[in-house]
């Protein structure tokens, strides 16, 4: 699968969390259906294991070993390559045996060694930008990934900080990513989050990630990052910012039409 600036618009979504082998195939068939329709590469993503839940009362996946055994049923079961993020370098190579795409989540972006053992794997890495960083910080944590002999890397934007529990994207950050010569994806859903903003969980609004993919994909984005779930309000984590699942196929469809109107 071509992923990257010269490629097709493409897609990375899934549950935020696997919460269970029978929800992690019925999302992921749903979207297999979806970029058959549309011609859209998918990956699929849900995360084994959050570390970076709010609470230490919140949910955060089934972990390791039963995780990455139902995202390689999800291979096996659909085709579609899977992406997780993993959170600890000794992690690594076990993960790397089922994973297609390894994400550094944004957290942990200047994790040397995290970052350093994603890229040894010689998978793509997915390295998302910290909602610390600006977006020209992003390349020296790049560079990291290129000085342990890996050049195939994602570098994804997901909001900065404004002020407490809130996020904003400015849409130069995609431009200035891109001139570091490497594909930018665009986290919908991420950018829509309340981080911390329930008091023990995150909030978010789901309402505006239309809007803003939108506007991302057309300042260049090279595809799109959303947490989907049949039923956002009863997900095990990030509901409040994830996308249902019947409103995926019609942003796509506008989604890809805006990428191949900027790219023409």
């Amino acid at each position: 699968m071509l992923l990257g600036m010269e490629g097709p618009f493409f897609l990375i979504a899934g549950p935020c969390v696997i919460e269970d082998e029978t929800l992690a195939l019925q999302v992921a068939d749903r979207l297999r259906e979806i970029g058959d329709d549309l011609d859209i590469p998918v990956v699929y993503k849900s995360s084994y294991d959050k570390a970076n839940r709010t609470s230490i009362g919140s949910y955060r996946g089934p972990g390791l070993e039963k995780g990455l055994e139902i995202l390689r049923k999800v291979k096996e079961s659909t085709g579609l390559p899977v992406l997780s993020d993993v959170h600890r370098a000794e992690d690594m190579a076990v993960a790397a045996e089922v994973l297609d795409i390894i994400q550094v989540p944004a957290f942990l972006c200047r994790q040397t060694d995290l970052v350093v053992a994603a890229a040894r794997t010689g998978l793509p890495v997915n390295l998302k930008k910290g909602q610390f960083l600006s977006p020209w910080e992003m390349r020296p944590a790049s560079e990291k990934i290129v000085a342990a002999g890996n050049e195939q890397i994602l570098l994804t934007e997901r909001g900065a900080s404004f002020g407490y529990n809130n996020l904003v994207v400015d849409m130069r950050a995609i431009a200035v990513m891109r001139g570091f010569g490497f594909p930018v994806v665009f986290d919908a859903t991420h950018s829509v989050q309340l981080p911390g903003g329930e008091g023990t969980c995150s909030g978010g609004q789901r309402e505006f990630v239309g809007h803003l993919a939108r506007a991302a994909v057309a300042a260049g984005a090279d595809g799109v990052f959303m947490e989907v779930h049949p039923d956002p309000d009863r997900a095990l984590c990030d509901g409040a910012n994830s996308l249902p699942i019947q409103d995926v196929r019609p942003l796509l469809r506008l989604l890809k039409d805006i990428h191949a109107l900027v790219r023409s």
